[in-house]
């Protein structure tokens, strides 16, 4: 099923992906053989960091669009027009993500008991 141009399959990856990380401490590779089992991470922590890079990259392309904007030649077109889509498709991804969420939570509360 295509949803707003990204398919189911993509947003299964897509959270299978947030629920491996959520498994790993941050900055932690995959886990060694013989070491100690990684701490678990709450869902919410995993999700809330997903949304804050989400942030932090449309921050960015925000201030490197400001900066051309301004004159910066150190910045160019390209730059700006790399970091702007990928922020869009970030954004794109999170709002995917919040929309089978949104669509788990009213398939479990219309449930019948």
């Amino acid at each position: 099923m295509n949803v707003g141009g990204i398919d189911s399959g993509r947003i299964e990856a897509m959270i299978a992906q947030l629920k491996a990380a959520a498994t790993r401490p941050d900055g932690a590779a995959k886990p060694v053989a013989g070491a100690a089992p990684a701490a678990k991470v709450d869902f919410a922590d995993a999700l809330k960091s997903s949304l804050e890079q989400v942030s932090g990259s449309q921050l960015q392309a925000g201030e490197l669009g400001k900066s051309f904007a301004m004159g910066d030649d150190k910045v160019s077109l390209s730059d700006v027009m790399i970091s702007m889509q990928k922020a869009n498709i970030g954004f794109q991804a999170t709002v995917q993500v919040r929309n089978k969420l949104v669509s788990a939570y009213h398939e479990i509360m219309n449930m019948q008991v």
